[in-house]
């Protein structure tokens, strides 16, 4: 890569801050904005998980801090952006990762479950993004918002109504913001993964019925690997998609053009 194109992809001087980031592909991504030269802020409510991540991106010569932060909360929203600008100065990028998923029956889903489902997946999204547009705009600086749909959140599946209406909300949402915030220089995409390995499939993909799955349902026949949503996250995070806004980009084997 000449050093030209590897300076469109860094994310040298910018405060990064990431959702989610005690596991799976929050834990991923923040480890590659800390590579690309991120100050990289892990937010999780396991804050005893984000130890070894911070320690991971410090160990290979980046800079990094775990905040205390439960997206269903706007005070603990809030507290999580003043630690962050506290140590590193104003958030730049966001990577909207934060989010819960089960399986469960429309005719079995209870209240309190549909209610859980929306409050994190869509409303934590949400809650974040605005926080952190309020402070770029205040400051009078561009950014980056990168939210983590679905590609459930473009076509559905059988068990995921909650899941499904979450993460089509989460797609909205994102055109809308970057519809209102573009005039402030504030960008807002969204990446929709397929099943990545990850410890929330871990087990099933292992199984006869999940291979099955994979051969049956996914034209690359095989599950994402967390390293195939690297090269998204940096593009939609960096100068390199500077003039991108509204964009959903789909990372799923190609199972969204599945046939039917």
């Amino acid at each position: 890569m000449s050093t030209e194109i590897a300076e469109q992809f860094s994310l040298a001087g910018r405060t990064v801050l990431v959702t989610g980031a005690s596991s799976g592909i929050g834990a991923h991504l923040a480890r590659v904005a800390g590579r690309a030269g991120a100050r990289v802020i892990l937010a999780a409510r396991r804050v005893e998980r984000l130890q070894q991540v911070a320690e991971d991106i410090e160990w290979e010569g980046g800079k990094a801090l775990g905040v205390s932060l439960d997206v269903t909360d706007r005070a603990s929203v809030e507290a999580a952006f003043d630690s962050a600008e506290a140590a590193f100065g104003v958030v730049d990028v966001v990577l909207n990762n934060a989010g819960i998923g089960n399986g469960l029956r429309p005719l079995e889903i209870t209240e309190e479950e549909w209610r859980a489902m929306l409050a994190t997946n869509l409303d934590g999204v949400w809650r974040v993004a605005q926080c952190a547009a309020q402070r770029l705009v205040k400051a009078e600086r561009p950014g980056s918002i990168v939210n983590i749909a679905s590609m459930l959140g473009l076509r559905v599946g059988n068990g995921y109504s909650h899941y499904c209406t979450a993460k089509a909300g989460v797609i909205q949402l994102t055109k809308s913001l970057a519809l209102e915030l573009a005039r402030y220089r504030i960008r807002v995409n969204a990446i929709a993964p397929g099943y990545v390995a990850t410890e929330m499939t871990d087990g099933y993909f292992d199984s006869e019925k999940g291979q099955a799955y994979l051969r049956n349902a996914v034209p690359m026949r095989r599950l994402g690997r967390l390293e195939e949503l690297e090269g998204p996250f940096l593009l939609l995070a960096s100068e390199a998609g500077s003039y991108m806004s509204g964009a959903v980009l789909a990372v799923d084997g190609g199972q969204l053009v599945g046939s039917l």
